[in-house]
């Protein structure tokens, strides 16, 4: 099969197209032929080296949508045919409230979808909703359930509280965006380009300031009267903001943090405010399985920016490192 292999860190340039086995599925594993696969900023760093656990060589890529082609023996062989969204989470363990110790993701340390083959367990595979397109289901899996879990299982967004999503753009805030508007939330979001925001408001956001302007925190408590729930993945000086435009009582769930440690927190601004401050990644299977079925009920379609073919993924990856793209851009797989 064809398969963009990492044998050394350094840069999307280090990926090379090459010619590899098709993996073979264990005895509680499956093997899809993958349609479409999409990137995240994860494959990112660990083709930089800026990941933790990382195993050479390697296929990149947690996100991947197609049919199951082979099953394990120990496998219900009616799955064969199927059209399935993979799960990337894998060991996540029997407690749904956290994560287990060996807890992986697929794509490193296990080969992924940048590939037209992938094998995972046979858990890890759900029916991919109806009313996508095979893009839009590639696009799906670890931005959705990273989104749904920080929003609706940490989170806890309630209809008509205001949501604050800062540095609109990305695959995993496009989904808040969509996620929070479609429960009732009054959705606001930041961005240094006017056209992101205007894209956002289009998905259902209420509104948004460039954070490019100097009083742009001034121009947000203005426009939102204070914020119940920020969901962050910026972190550095922005997080400080947050917490000076949360409510009494609010919440700020944390994903990531692109800007690095927070300097010189003041913590007594939380504590009088009683804020909560929640870490959040990926998800569990049961929050998989939710996220697929609040796609379904709410009908709603994944941003995509746009579609590279497989051995055009270093570029795709360089598109993602500038911070060009508007949700999430999409690798097609050969199918001969």
């Amino acid at each position: 099969m064809k398969a963009m292999m990492l044998r050394e860190i350094g840069g999307p340039n280090q990926l090379k197209l090459e010619e590899v086995e098709i993996p073979k599925p264990g005895s509680e594993e499956v093997v899809v032929k993958l349609k479409a696969a999409a990137l995240n900023r994860r494959d990112l760093m660990v083709i930089e080296g800026r990941y933790p656990g990382i195993k050479l060589p390697n296929i990149p890529g947690s996100d991947g949508a197609g049919e199951v082609i082979a099953v394990g023996d120990e496998v219900n062989d009616a799955l064969i045919g199927d059209e399935v969204v993979i799960n990337p989470s894998l060991n996540w363990g029997s407690d749904m409230n956290k994560k287990s110790a060996d807890y992986t993701a697929l794509g490193n340390p296990t080969d992924g979808t940048f590939a037209q083959y992938v094998k995972v367990p046979a858990e890890n595979v759900f029916t991919k909703p109806s009313h996508l397109s095979w893009e839009e289901a590639a696009a799906l899996p670890l931005a959705g359930l990273t989104a749904y879990r920080a929003l609706v299982t940490k989170g806890k967004v309630m209809k008509g509280e205001t949501v604050l999503i800062p540095g609109v753009g990305g695959g995993v805030a496009t989904y808040l965006v969509q996620f929070a508007a479609a429960l009732g939330a009054n959705v606001f979001v930041t961005s240094s380009k006017e056209e992101k925001i205007e894209k956002a408001k289009r998905l259902g956001a209420a509104g948004g300031v460039n954070y490019t302007v100097d009083n742009w925190p001034e121009q947000l408590e203005e426009l939102t009267g204070g914020v119940d729930l920020s969901v962050d993945s910026i972190g550095g000086e922005v997080f400080k903001t947050l917490v000076s435009l949360g409510k009494i009582g609010g919440r700020i769930v944390s994903f990531g943090a692109t800007r690095g440690p927070v300097p010189n927190l003041i913590l007594p601004s939380m504590t009088v405010k009683e804020m909560s401050v929640i870490g959040s990644t990926m998800g569990s299977p049961h929050d998989f399985a939710a996220m697929v079925k609040f796609i379904e009920n709410h009908e709603i379609y994944p941003v995509l920016d746009k579609t590279y073919s497989l051995e055009e993924a270093p570029e795709a990856l360089f598109r993602m490192e500038k911070g060009e793209n508007f949700g999430k851009i999409i690798l097609t797989i050969p199918q001969k």
